[in-house]
Formats: structure tokens, sequence, C-alpha cells
């Protein structure tokens, strides 16, 4: 099936259809995480174990309400995270050939695990490294650390949710490279950079000690050449997908051509039987 070309106010219209799906799901998302909201804020504060030494406090009236609401809302974002996938998806999915929409409908669910995959790993490995370093910081410079649990909250939110976007390259690439937009050769051509890129990401994700910047480092460094291999596979299904169609093309034409000649051939027998 071809591509469709929809005229700008359909395409408004359809944007809008999508954005009222997208934010009916995520109000029924908050409903949902407004009750997992309490467990999870307990489970951080008890059951994680970086919390051991030390106790949160609220500073203002109005911290605790705000902390709620918070993770109420990201929990609702990752619930609805697949719901926003596939609605953009089916808004981009007119503009593509038949093939590479069942292609890359296939990547909405790996997106979704890739999310929570990214957000875990900061929560289990980087998040506890990264106040442990804070503590010793703190205890070598005899300060005694009062935290405030808005501060503590919005600090590991800034921490774990950039993750949970950066683990997406994969599918990203492969979506790109699947429609022939990124070719492999480039993320090759272009990895010293890349790194170069990852590396200033890491120190500012990261405490200030050259150990962590090595470890944030290498999952990044890993996720960028799993990245090109992905993307090596998903391109050269583009190459073949993109052969097949200009085959196809090629058919159609020739088959035109054919009925349009045999046509052509049936009206000149017609104007001979008529001058006949």
């Amino acid at each position: 099936m071809e591509p469709k070309e929809l005229p700008i106010i359909e395409h408004i219209e359809e944007l809008r259809k999508r954005l009222i799906i997208c934010a009916v799901f995520f109000v029924i998302a908050l409903v949902f995480s407004f009750y997992v909201a309490e467990p999870i804020i307990k489970y951080i504060q008890v059951d994680s174990g970086e919390l051991e030494d030390l106790t949160l406090n609220v500073f203002k009236p109005g911290e605790p309400l705000i902390v709620y609401l918070e993770v109420t809302f990201v929990v609702a974002l990752i619930f609805t995270s697949p719901v926003i996938l596939y609605q953009l998806w089916a808004f981009i999915a007119p503009g593509l050939y038949e093939t590479e929409r069942k292609a890359t409908l296939k990547y909405i669910p790996y997106s979704f695990g890739l999310l929570i995959l990214g957000i875990l790993f900061a929560y289990f490995l980087l998040f506890p490294n990264v106040m442990k370093f804070m503590n010793n910081l703190a205890e070598r410079l005899d300060i005694k650390q009062t935290i405030g649990i808005d501060a503590y909250f919005s600090f590991l939110f800034k921490l774990i949710i950039p993750f949970g976007f950066i683990f997406q390259l994969p599918v990203i690439t492969l979506f790109l490279s699947r429609l022939g937009i990124l070719n492999p050769s480039l993320m090759v051509k272009y990895r010293k950079y890349s790194y170069f890129v990852m590396f200033v990401i890491a120190v500012l994700i990261s405490p200030p000690d050259l150990i962590y910047y090595i470890l944030i480092s290498i999952p990044l460094f890993a996720l960028y050449e799993i990245s090109i291999g992905i993307a090596r596979v998903g391109y050269k299904k583009y190459l073949v997908a993109e052969e097949q169609r200009i085959q196809k093309e090629k058919e159609l034409e020739q088959n035109r051509q054919v009925e349009e000649a045999l046509t052509e051939q049936r009206h000149q027998i017609e104007l001979m039987k008529k001058q006949s």
C-alpha cells in the first residue's frame, strides 16, 4: 500500500485526535498511579537502602503533597508511554509503506521495555553509588546532612528519568535506519564524536569522580555499539524493501503501459470497423 498524502487540515485533525486519546489514557493512568504512589514513596524511603543513615525532612507544609503528585505524574507517564508511542506511530503511519508500517509497529514493546530497563539501571546501579559518594563526601567534610523530601525526589527523578530516554537509542536507530533515514556507516564515521558526547553526559549526571565517569560511560558506549549493530540490520532490511518496492513499481508501470497499448489497439480496431 502506498503512502497517503493528507491535506494540512486533515493532519491537524488527526493530530488533535491522537492527542485527545493520549490525554484520556493519561488521566486514567493518573487515577491508577494515585493509589500506587504511596507504596512507591514508602519503598524508596524505607526498603531501598539508600536512606539507611538519612532522614527525609519537610521544610514546607506542601512538600509531601508535591512529592506525592510528582510520583503520581511520573508513574502515570510511564504507564501511558506505550499509548503515546502507538499514537505517534499511528500519526505517521499513513506516510509509510505497508512493510514499513508493520516493521515499525513492532518497536513499541521494545521501546517500553528499554524505558523500564533504563530507569531500573539508573535506580539500582547509578543512584545508590551517587548517594554513597555524596554521603562519604559529607562525612569527610564533617557536614551533617539534612535532606528535604522534595529535593531528594527531585534529584532522584532528574537522575533516573534521563536514562529511560537514553536507553531508547537502539530503538530510535533501528526505526530511523529501517526507514532509510539513518545510515549505520555514519554512526561508525562519527563514533569518536558520539563517544565524546556520551562522556560529557556521564560527567553531567554522575558524581565528580573519574571512576564514576568511566562506570557510567561504559554502558553508554556499549549501548551505542549495540545501536550500530541494530542499525545495520535495520538498514539492510530497508535496502531489501526498497529494492522490492522499486521492482514492484516497475512491474506496475509495465502493466500500465501494456494496458494502455491494448486499450489503444482496441480503439484502433473499433475505428477500423466503423470505417469499413
